[in-house]
């Protein structure tokens, strides 16, 4: 049996080659951002961040986390050599992928086509907005994430995040030296963001060639999800929940936009990628968690898998507060430093966006916990009553305080979040049935 500084180790090592891509992608897209600021200027630029928010909203929304059922229904027949019942649990993940791709594209462009005077979209931006939509197409692959994680191949993940910020790099940069217009633009994001899908898809492909689990495969054998009890209810409950943490993300950016207008909200975007960007290196661990996660359930190793999860909650949440002077410190001068006039502003809300992905590190092993030990419906409870209130609490904030207003309902929301997560988790550690309380005792597992 894997020992817990052995695992530890394993989730660390995989998030370092996984925070590598996302430091080049963070910096690349930073890069991009500021090129497209300085090519479109400063309400231009954000009717751009409005546009990609919507349609990366309308594919957050459609997009099934069908990678976590490949995780969670596959690695057991994987591991036993089950290769019929694995690709069963694959084409059942495509399959989802497919129909919110189908769906998303639809919703989004027809929301597309009216949704404009809300956000504040100058007259005329609604059918660019409608063709950018399409990406949704590219954006809701998630059975490549779930065929990667499950084979370890982190470093073709870490490829691939940073692909569509290349393209959107250079693409900003001919953009800028022709002096094109935001048609111009929305055309390199849409590339960019078609370029990742392609690498994405193509690695996981690959992948499952190399490791032989495309052997006999017949697309139309067998019933997709039997022998697979509640895998309909597993997929629907973590989509559910996957939908709402997007309210923190493109949810607040469209909000902020309706609200202040698109130079707001491209102020309070660029605050939030670079906080994300900050606390990567800690944030790193969760999508490397969860595939040992669900192996030690698999196995039937709820103790290993308790304190797994604890160990690195410290970690990354030491780790946090570190990342978080840094921001405090340096944040607001890099900004400007980056993205030039019209972001000074940015300075102390990049600080409270940062503290609340603090917050949001120390609670980090909570959720995939809960989900790994088949408690995705008290995970998806708690991130609904939280994104309720979220809401409720946004526009009175922003009215109150401005911009600095969202990053206050951050902080507020993750702090509740991580509370609610945690008396869900306490509910699993006093459970007999879990494993844990019986064999806390045991010194060999705490090696």
């Amino acid at each position: 049996m894997a020992t817990i500084g052995g695992l530890f180790r394993t989730v660390v090592k995989n998030a370092a080659v996984l925070l590598s891509g996302k430091v080049f992608n963070a910096a690349i897209t930073i890069a991009a951002f500021g090129v497209a600021k300085r090519g479109l200027g400063l309400e231009q630029f954000g009717l751009l961040i409005l546009i990609h928010a919507f349609a990366e909203a309308v594919g957050d929304i459609a997009r099934f986390q069908s990678w976590q059922s490949v995780l969670h229904y596959g690695a057991k027949p994987l591991g036993e050599s089950r290769l019929p019942d694995f690709q069963r649990v694959l084409r059942f993940s495509a399959l989802l992928d497919i129909l919110s791709a189908a769906a998303g594209v639809a919703v989004g462009v027809t929301v597309a086509a009216f949704v404009g005077p809300w956000l504040k979209w100058p007259p005329g931006t609604a059918p660019a907005a409608m063709l950018y939509v399409t990406t949704v197409a590219f954006m809701v692959s998630a059975t490549p994430f779930g065929v990667l994680r499950l084979f370890g191949r982190f470093d073709l993940m870490a490829r691939q995040t940073f692909v569509a910020a290349l393209v959107w790099l250079v693409g900003s940069g001919v953009a800028l030296a022709l002096h094109a217009g935001l048609d111009a633009y929305l055309a390199v994001w849409w590339a960019g963001t078609f370029a990742a899908f392609v690498y994405l898809a193509g690695a996981a492909w690959r992948e499952l060639h190399r490791q032989g689990a495309l052997d006999g495969l017949d697309w139309r054998r067998g019933h997709l999800t039997e022998g697979f009890d509640g895998i309909w209810r597993f997929a629907l409950t973590t989509n559910a929940s996957a939908t709402l943490e997007m309210t923190f993300t493109h949810v607040s950016t469209l909000i902020v936009g309706a609200l202040i207008n698109p130079g707001g909200a491209a102020v309070w975007r660029i605050a939030k990628t670079v906080a994300d960007a900050i606390a990567a290196p800690a944030k790193m661990i969760i999508p490397a968690l969860y595939p040992e996660l669900a192996k030690l359930r698999a196995a039937g190793d709820n103790h290993t898998l308790g304190h797994l999860a604890l160990r690195i909650a410290g970690a990354g949440g030491a780790l946090g507060l570190v990342l978080l002077a840094i921001a405090a410190a340096f944040g607001g001068p890099a900004l400007n430093l980056i993205m030039g006039k019209g972001f000074e502003a940015a300075g102390p809300i990049l600080t409270w966006q940062t503290g609340a992905a603090v917050i949001g590190i120390w609670a980090l092993p909570l959720e995939p916990m809960l989900i790994s030990t088949g408690r995705a419906g008290q995970a998806l409870t708690v991130r609904l009553v939280v994104s309720a209130l979220y809401l409720a609490f946004l526009a009175p904030a922003i009215g109150h305080f401005g911009l600095i207003g969202v990053g206050v309902s951050s902080v507020v929301a993750e702090t509740l979040l991580g509370a609610g997560m945690m008396l869900g988790v306490l509910h699993w550690y006093r459970d007999p049935s879990s494993g844990f309380v019986r064999r806390r005792r045991r010194p060999e597992a705490l090696t």
